[in-house]
């Protein structure tokens, strides 16, 4: 009976981490986003789950959510877009209250090649759409963090912001902008309770890295002191760390999730 009883009281505590919480997740109708949307609605948060193509796919993981006894709402909109995204947060806010969490997630796709060989064009569409990403949306929902004296806005990095690899040029000059804009954000935004940090995934196993041949992921994953690549559900839990009152004094942290390949 004690055994059976203390196995209700975990479960009963299993949701209190994101218990009240609206979250908008960007990027979140598969990979990282995804098992973000699926382990924070998991516990007690209702998400919002930011798609730009994926209709299908956003819709699968609200009705997942939701028939695990969860809140979630698909939310079509380009992030690049200022228009689109306060139209989103509008909408979600009216549905479920004020946003007090963001996870920006979206990835702006580009090409894998030596600078050598590649385009201006490229470059700047993968800069400018990967902090555009970040920039509009953190412009909608800061506001309302401000009024209300508490907020958490999560960006997903890279480790190659920090150990760049040949043929990510463009990847790692955006990613590392972003860690910027992220230790920007948590100097000037702690005085109103809003807490700013980043998650610097390694190799992780997504529609994003299937690209990659198998031996490059081999190799990565004997590199790594944990000996295997990462998956959403890891850089999810760290996710879920920093969101929740856990982790209530950290803030312009970048926190790497790579299985210890990159250690600060």
């Amino acid at each position: 009976m004690v055994t059976t009883q203390t196995q209700l009281n975990q479960n009963s505590n299993v949701h209190q981490l994101m218990s009240d919480r609206v979250v908008l997740i960007t990027g979140a109708s598969r990979g990282i986003g995804a098992a973000t949307a699926k382990l924070l609605a998991h516990h007690g948060a209702t998400v919002g789950i930011n798609y730009y193509s994926s209709e299908a796919e956003a819709q699968a993981l609200v009705d997942e959510i939701s028939s695990h006894g969860g809140k979630a709402l698909a939310l079509k909109a380009d992030v690049r877009s200022p228009e689109q995204v306060n139209a989103i947060v509008e909408q979600f806010s009216e549905a479920f209250g004020a946003i007090d969490t963001l996870v920006i997630n979206a990835n702006a796709s580009f090409p894998v090649a030596p600078f050598i060989d590649y385009r201006w064009e490229d470059f700047e569409a993968k800069l400018l759409g990967e902090l555009k990403g970040a920039f509009f949306p953190c412009k909608a929902v800061v506001p309302s963090m401000i009024e209300h004296e508490r907020g958490c806005i999560i960006a997903v990095s890279s480790g190659l912001s920090r150990y760049p690899d040949k043929g990510f040029c463009a990847h790692s000059t955006a990613k590392s902008g972003l860690d910027a804009f992220v230790k920007s954000l948590a100097l000037e935004l702690g005085a109103y309770g809003i807490r700013v940090n980043a998650v610097s995934p390694g190799l992780t196993l997504t529609d994003a890295t299937s690209f990659l041949p198998q031996e490059n992921k081999d190799a990565a994953a004997q590199s790594t002191p944990l000996k295997r690549n990462g998956l959403p559900e890891d850089i999810a839990g760290a996710i879920l760390l920093l969101a929740s009152e856990q982790a209530k004094f950290i803030t312009g942290a970048y926190l790497p999730v790579s299985g210890g390949i990159q250690m600060l």
